[in-house]
């Protein structure tokens, strides 16, 4: 996530929330992208060690844990800049070009000079920073599934050019036998259903077969190889898992953003947060209290879907419509719920701005993890270019 400052409820509903979830269902890796954050703003680079602190306290506050998950920050892991760069020698400039949210992001800038190498390979960088920790899965919204298949093609095209390694076929059977007698017959068998009979259940079942043995990951990344029928397996490619992304609307009733001034954040002022729902507009039909209302014209709406429970939902639509309650009435359920809400959140944070060493400390550490499972990658990068000679 770029460093945006302090977080408002559309990230958390739209990102961390599945975060949070996610850490306690696989090995997870959490990136501050503060490089990312210089592709479209460069000239204001003054913002950024204040925008990634408290963007990283928002998200300890939602509930990441660094015990379960690795937290660090982009910069501090130089390997994402050497694989993005390595990468960039055989990715075929079309491919940059014709990324949907390229040609998005300059109609949207347009006050902006995006005619820079960096933010064209933007795309790019992103793949090597999913494809530097051999990501499996990567948690993503429908509008980035466009990247992710990007994604997929540098790990391929990588693989195809750099996979070719003297004394495959040997080095292959070699970790056939590693595996057992009975594993290798049946990872054999269903490699021969997949290529000769196109069984893609076979194939996913003896790569399962292959992530689960005690083997060399050297050895694995020859039989995952073998298996697709490429070579090498040096880079994965991921699959997307997407998840669902509710759109919170702003204050106003369109996209949440602190740059359109009507967000709520995560760690409102309690007073604040009331008053800025209290204000907040309502379908325009309802002039007088007694006018009826449709809810589907309203913002407020919007967050009864997200904040309340079918019976509240029921009760709302149709005092809304009857005219049965005022809006100042039907908004307090959502405001009650807001403010349980970040209840917890208010507590987690306190620590962090206690103390601001500690939050520090733990990056320090999710940034040491983090480069340690990036330089493994690198040596075998670096060795299938033929640059790990000395």
């Amino acid at each position: 996530m770029r460093p945006t400052g302090a977080l408002h409820i559309g990230h958390y509903h739209g990102a961390l929330k599945n975060w949070v979830r996610l850490q306690d269902e696989a090995q997870c890796y959490y990136f501050v992208a503060d490089w990312h954050a210089l592709t479209t703003h460069y000239e204001t680079p003054e913002v950024l060690a204040a925008s990634v602190w408290d963007m990283l306290i928002d998200w300890f506050a939602a509930g990441l844990d660094p015990a379960k998950s690795t937290v660090f920050i982009q910069s501090r892991v130089p390997e994402h800049a050497e694989l993005f760069l390595l990468l960039s020698m055989a990715t075929p400039l079309g491919w940059l070009e014709r990324v949907p949210t390229y040609k998005d992001q300059i109609e949207k800038l347009k006050d902006k000079d995006l005619s820079t190498y960096g933010f064209l390979g933007y795309p790019l960088m992103q793949a090597a920073d999913i494809l530097i920790y051999r990501a499996s899965q990567v948690p993503v919204g429908e509008d980035q599934v466009p990247h992710i298949e990007m994604t997929r093609e540098t790990a391929r095209r990588f693989n195809h050019l750099f996979g070719r390694e003297p004394g495959f076929e040997q080095k292959v059977e070699a970790a056939l036998k590693k595996l057992g007698g009975k594993a290798a017959k049946t990872v054999t068998e269903a490699r021969q259903k997949w290529t000769q009979e196109g069984d893609a259940a076979a194939k996913d079942a003896a790569r399962a077969a292959i992530a689960a043995a005690s083997i060399p990951q050297d050895d694995r990344e020859r039989l995952l190889g073998w298996i697709d029928g490429t070579r090498r397996t040096i880079l994965v490619e991921p699959a997307a898992r997407l998840t669902e992304t509710p759109k919170l609307p702003g204050l106003d009733g369109a996209k949440m953003s602190k740059s359109y001034g009507n967000a709520v954040l995560m760690r409102e002022d309690p007073k604040q947060l009331t008053d800025k729902l209290r204000k907040m507009p309502t379908d325009p039909a309802r002039v007088r209290r007694t006018d009826p209302g449709e809810p589907e014209r309203c913002p407020v709406w919007q967050l009864h879907k997200v904040y309340s429970n079918e019976s509240t939902q029921a009760w709302a639509a149709q005092g809304c419509r009857s005219a049965g309650i005022g809006c100042l009435e039907c908004k307090q359920p959502v405001i009650d719920a807001m403010l349980a809400e970040q209840q917890p959140w208010r507590e987690r944070a306190q620590p962090f701005l206690d103390r601001p060493q500690l939050l520090r400390e733990i990056v320090d550490d999710g940034c040491a993890r983090a480069r340690a499972t990036a330089q493994e990658t690198m040596r075998d990068v670096r060795e299938a270019m033929g640059l790990s000679y000395r």
